[in-house]
């Protein structure tokens, strides 16, 4: 086994979307057409088998609930753990947009060990050693195929670490995936895909 073989996937549309809050650690739910978003992609997976070995996923609802339903249309095992959560957003969580700027107004500079806000908040360092420790883990799974259900926060900072990056952006929609191929022999990590969404051709995103 030479390569580790990865997918990141974003999970589906929360209740949080349509309410128009911050989301991070808010747990908030799929939304019905969350729901139906990894339904479609667990059905498009059993016509397209990724022959996964295993999943990980974060242990929010709405995470968790996307793995459960694509794990669980291909029998395969799935281990949740916190290492995958979205970024600890603080007193932001669940808070509307308008009103956060108003309390938490963003500073001109914020340096990476400061927390998000004022009143706590996962600071940028905190957020890279998560992630690197989330990919020892999964490293260290023993499988050569693996899902890994996460947030468009984290899945980012899974990215910027596997990539030596300390900046830049990837799009992740609901139920958008990263495909990549890590070498095992080398640090080379391959992006093969990003924001897939094959399974939601012909659909409104």
């Amino acid at each position: 086994m030479t390569h580790l073989h990865l997918i990141l996937l974003r999970h589906g549309r929360s209740r949080a979307d349509d309410e128009g809050v911050h989301e991070g650690r808010y747990d908030s739910p799929l939304s019905a057409q969350g729901q139906a978003q990894a339904h479609a992609l667990a059905a498009y997976w059993q016509a397209h088998p990724p022959d996964l070995d295993r999943v990980y996923c974060s242990t929010l609802a709405r995470a968790h609930e996307t793995a459960q339903i694509v794990a669980g249309g291909l029998g395969v095992p799935l281990t949740p753990t916190d290492l995958l959560r979205e970024w600890d957003n603080g007193p932001l969580a669940g808070m509307k947009r308008d009103e956060a700027l108003v309390r938490y107004p963003i500073p001109a500079f914020r340096h990476d060990l400061d927390a998000l806000t004022t009143d706590g908040g996962e600071s940028q360092a905190a957020i890279r050693a998560r992630a690197l420790t989330a990919l020892e883990l999964i490293w260290q799974s023993g499988g050569e195929r693996v899902l890994v259900v996460t947030h468009g926060g984290f899945g980012n900072s899974l990215l910027r670490e596997l990539l030596g990056m300390s900046g830049g952006w990837f799009a992740f929609g609901d139920t958008a995936f990263a495909t990549l191929r890590l070498s095992r022999t080398s640090h080379t990590a391959l992006i093969t895909g990003i924001n897939l969404t094959p399974h939601l051709a012909g659909q409104e995103r």
